[in-house]
């Protein structure tokens, strides 16, 4: 067994959605989802460099699944 890997915490793997992949995710555009976000309803971007920003693609999706699970709840 390798001592570094015993040591060096596990990282949990994600993936950062740049602005059409998470439109394409969610069905809304640019300026609902940054709406949302000053509400505080929709996950907020990371800055990636000065000039680029990009949400996690967990948090994102985890959004899109409460959505649903809230709309099943409702239809009941």
């Amino acid at each position: 067994m390798h001592l570094a890997s015993e040591t060096r915490p596990q990282v949990k793997r994600d993936r950062l959605l740049r602005l059409p992949d998470v439109e394409a995710a969610t069905g809304l555009k640019k300026s609902t989802l940054y709406l949302l976000m000053r509400r505080s309803e929709f996950p907020r971007c990371v800055q990636v460099t000065p000039r680029c920003v990009a949400w996690p693609e967990s948090a994102v999706l985890q959004w899109v699944q409460d959505r649903i699970a809230g709309a099943a709840g409702g239809a009941q």
